[in-house]
C-alpha cells in the first residue's frame, strides 16, 4: 500500500511540473505576430460580444497547442481565432505555443 501511494505521489508531482514546449520560442516569437495583437494588449475587450481577451504570456504550452488544433478544426467556435488558426502548421503551433510559455505571465513583450 505505501508502495502504491508513492507511486500516486510521483505520478502528482511530475503531472504537476509545467510541461515543455516542443516548438522554438525564437522562431514563435515571429509566428506570433497576429496573436500579441489581440492578446498581447492590457485590459482588452472584444466589442461585440463584450468580453476580456485572455492574455497568454506564460500558459502552458499543451492548452496553447490544443485550443489552436480545436480553433483549426472548428471544434472551438470563434470565426477569428478559426481563421487565425486555419494555415497554421502543426509546427507553428508549437512554436507559438513554445513563445507564449516564455513570455512574461499575463503579458507578452516583442
Amino acid at each position: 500500500m505505501k508502495l502504491a501511494r508513492r507511486g500516486i505521489l510521483a505520478l502528482a508531482a511530475l503531472l504537476s511540473l509545467p510541461a515543455a514546449a516542443a516548438g522554438d520560442p525564437v522562431v514563435g516569437r515571429d509566428k506570433a505576430d497576429t496573436c500579441v495583437g489581440c492578446h498581447g494588449i492590457p485590459f482588452y475587450s472584444n466589442a461585440y460580444p463584450n468580453y476580456r481577451v485572455p492574455k497568454l504570456g506564460g500558459q502552458q504550452p499543451g492548452y496553447i497547442v490544443a485550443a489552436l488544433k480545436e480553433y483549426k478544426s472548428g471544434d472551438r467556435a470563434h470565426p477569428t481565432m478559426h481563421a487565425q488558426a486555419a494555415s497554421m502548421t502543426d509546427q507553428d503551433m508549437e512554436d507559438i505555443a513554445a513563445f507564449l510559455t516564455s513570455a512574461p505571465r499575463n503579458k507578452i513583450d516583442k
